[in-house]
């Protein structure tokens, strides 16, 4: 008989990776989960979705021992301390990574290192590995070779010849460490060699962790929130699958929006709008060199059919995303279905043409690009909404439940064809601009009338529906309406009355979801309610609610989709790319507000040009007072 599945809780674990694929790390030292060579690939480890069957790799000490986690300050390096009666140890787990060259050919192989050293007395080590390949469907067939056991196109190596358990597929190494000593076990896809294409680990680490700290030094943000800033950016960019420039929602599946739901989902795609949002908050980081890939992998990639452009695309040409279940998989503490590919592939969703133009329009502001070079292919889209932004759709959270003209969605059209003729006019490029120019209004004047409703006294969900949605938490960030507009002041009121719980925001309370269960609060929501009171002019409020909402953050400061406002666990998929651009996005706010944080006098002058509205002139001003008076105060 199995003993009872214990599972860490989601906010225990860490994630490593090397802009390919990810893993996840809880604080004991046990990796649950892993898919190589991409993010997409089948999981070679998945103890995370079944305790039992999924696979796993575990290093850590025998017997009784305490363990505490953190990352080597920025990089995406994490580092786990065990002590135990007799000693302490010390594990650092990585993924090798380097910048890829043109043509998408990686510098270094596909693998993922982990160093075990001897920190302080004598720690006595075990590394247990059970490897279940293509999601746990078949059980590997292993090939002993001294130090390194292959099977299945992988190969794994350590420090001293490993044990094998056939009848349970199991892989176990034992060593003892004194202070000052050190071993290291690595895992990688074989490229025809038998031999470990990471020729020396410890040199790996050493370049691994310039890497990262060279990366995290172009932040321009400074001030107090730095640390959990810079933690976000390096969050995004593991996200960032660098051989096509395609960014995943999250590098996780089906982790549940509610314990024993539904409400499981397969995220290792690249989203428009998540991608879109993601790009624009490194930008606004400072991270300008980010947006060349990911608008070319737009025009690789997303193409308009007749339906109009799909909302989310494999990170590949030779990706899928047609949704299947995995049964003989319990998921987490017992959440099925497991899923694989994602059945939400095909649905209208209006907002996303507003959001890939409004970040191909920040990107041009910036001077890191030029839209003429892709404008045959998006002029088209701006067209196409044109025509057809009076349909109605599935929404920003794709519900299944029946098409809606939601708010949201009409807005973000008006986002789409506002910044396309910003840039046409600018730049000189074709488009039938008065159109455009009159559908915006259309548009804007539709939302006013029937986007309102005076039962709710707030903007609502859709036209249909008197139900508040945090959605429209975004009107006066993307410029629709000025923020401290009434109908504004009241929609934010009227969502701290209602979808506000313990400082955590639901995204809506009621909705045409066609699905059972529940689900709790949605982190990038909190973060949205932020930047709309920075908006409203109550910045102090604003800086109050982001303190803490940081505080809700993991150990390691990530974030997943939702945290439960009575429990605080995390739940959804992690971490999420969505709660971290939001976390960056709400403190660049808080600085151009000029309440705390500063910006170099570059993301100024940026914001010189890219603001929208009074509410943002004022932001603006009161961020270059901000320099200002910083500068003035240097020695």
């Amino acid at each position: 008989m199995q003993a009872p599945a214990i599972y860490p809780p989601i906010e225990d674990y860490g994630l490593i990776g090397n802009c390919h694929s990810a893993a996840l790390i809880s604080s004991g030292g046990s990796l649950d989960w892993l898919c190589l060579p991409r993010f997409d690939s089948p999981s070679l480890f998945a103890r995370v979705l079944d305790h039992h069957r999924g696979g796993g790799w575990s290093i850590n000490p025998t017997g009784r021992f305490q363990a505490q986690h953190r990352y080597l300050d920025d990089t995406n390096v994490l580092e786990t301390t065990f002590t135990t009666a007799r000693g302490r140890a010390r594990l650092l787990d990585f993924m090798p990574v380097a910048p890829t060259p043109a043509g998408g050919t990686p510098t270094v192989p596909y693998a993922l290192v982990r160093i075990i050293e001897g920190v302080a007395g004598e720690s006595e080590i075990d590394c247990i590995c059970t490897p279940r390949p293509d999601y746990a469907r078949r059980a590997p067939s292993f090939e002993l070779r001294g130090n390194t056991v292959a099977f299945d196109g992988f190969s794994l190596n350590g420090p001293s010849p490993w044990q094998l358990d056939a009848a349970t597929g199991t892989l176990t190494c034992r060593l003892s460490l004194q202070d000052g000593e050190r071993a290291a076990f690595t895992l990688q896809v074989e490229e025809g060699a038998a031999t470990a294409a990471v020729q020396d680990p410890f040199a790996a680490l050493q370049a691994t962790i310039d890497f990262w700290r060279q990366w995290a030094a172009m932040c321009t943000y400074d001030g107090p929130y730095r640390p959990m800033v810079v933690r976000s950016a390096l969050a995004l960019k593991l996200c960032i699958y660098t051989p096509t420039g395609a960014i995943v929602a999250a590098p996780t599946t089906s982790l549940p929006e509610e314990i024993g739901g539904v409400r499981n989902w397969d995220y290792r795609f690249s989203w428009i709008r998540d991608a879109s949002f993601t790009l624009y908050a490194l930008l606004l980081a400072g991270y300008v060199d980010e947006d060349d890939p990911f608008f070319a992998w737009i025009v690789r990639t997303v193409q308009l059919e007749g339906t109009g452009i799909h909302i989310l695309y494999p990170i590949s040409p030779d990706g899928t995303v047609e949704e299947q279940t995995l049964d003989h998989l319990e998921g987490y503490r017992g959440s099925a279905p497991v899923r694989i590919g994602n059945g939400a592939w095909n649905q209208i969703q209006l907002d996303v043409y507003g959001e890939v133009l409004d970040a191909l329009h920040f990107a041009w502001k910036v001077g890191r690009f030029n839209p003429a070079d892709v404008w045959a292919h998006f002029r088209p889209l701006v067209d196409w909404v044109v025509d057809n932004w009076q349909q109605p759709d599935s929404g920003i959270w794709e519900v299944r439940g029946g098409l809606r003209n939601f708010v949201y969605g009409k807005v973000m059209c008006w986002v789409a064809l506002d910044r396309a003729i910003a840039m046409a006019e600018a730049l000189g490029l074709p488009g039938d601009i008065e159109r455009w120019r009159s559908e915006r209004e259309r548009i804007r004047e539709t939302v006013l009338e029937h986007g309102w409703s005076d039962t709710l006294g707030a903007f609502k969900q859709s036209f249909e529906d008197d139900q508040l949605d945090a959605s429209n938490l975004l009107l006066p960030v993307v410029g629709f309406i000025e923020g401290d507009d009434p109908r504004m002041l009241a929609t934010i009121d009227a969502t701290l009355e209602h979808l506000v719980v313990d400082d955590l925001c639901y995204r809506y309370l009621d909705a045409p979801e066609g699905l059972s269960g529940g689900e709790a609060t949605f982190v990038l929501c909190t973060f949205w309610l932020i930047d709309a009171l920075i908006l409203a002019g109550r910045e102090d409020e604003a800086q109050q609610l982001f303190e803490r909402t940081l505080s809700r953050a993991t150990s390691l400061g990530l974030y997943a989709e939702e945290i439960d406002p009575t429990t605080g666990a995390h739940l959804g998929n992690f971490p999420q790319a969505f709660s971290h651009i939001g976390l960056i996005n709400a403190a660049v706010s808080l600085a151009h507000a000029g309440t705390v944080g500063v910006l170099d006098m570059d993301n100024i002058a940026l914001a010189d040009e890219c603001t929208t509205g009074v509410s943002g002139a004022r932001r603006t001003r009161r961020a270059r007072a901000a320099v200002q008076e910083r500068n003035d105060g240097a020695p």
